[in-house]
């Protein structure tokens, strides 16, 4: 990752941390144009996406994430969340229980497993 590029995703982090999610997706959007194929880009900016309620942004980035990293048990997660928002709680259980089978010992995604079971 060129220096510019790290430092807009700091950036971007950095507003996340401090709850400013919109003004995250313009340092992150950035970002992402330099470096598409870098997963922790795309997450952060999956996260701020799902922060402003922007669904079905949030699941693209996710899903990006899991083409670059399908073992990523946190993008499955956050797949199922984005998912489960726009009222796809079947597909979003699936993500959820993947979450799950890949980090065994998170009570979170159990029990969002037992949310929609």
């Amino acid at each position: 990752m060129s220096e510019t590029t790290y430092s807009l995703f700091q950036q971007g982090r950095a507003h996340l941390k401090k709850g400013m999610a919109a003004q995250a997706t313009v340092a992150l959007e950035k970002a992402k144009r330099r470096e598409p194929d870098k997963a922790s880009i795309r997450e952060a900016l999956g996260i701020a996406y799902f922060r402003i309620g922007r669904w079905t942004e949030a699941e693209a980035e996710f899903r990006k994430v899991l083409e670059l990293s399908p073992t990523d048990d946190y993008a499955h997660y956050a797949l199922g969340r984005a998912l489960q928002k726009q009222g796809r709680d079947h597909e979003a259980n699936g993500h959820y229980k993947l979450a799950s089978s890949l980090r065994p010992r998170s009570k979170q995604y159990k029990a969002r497993i037992k949310e929609l079971d």
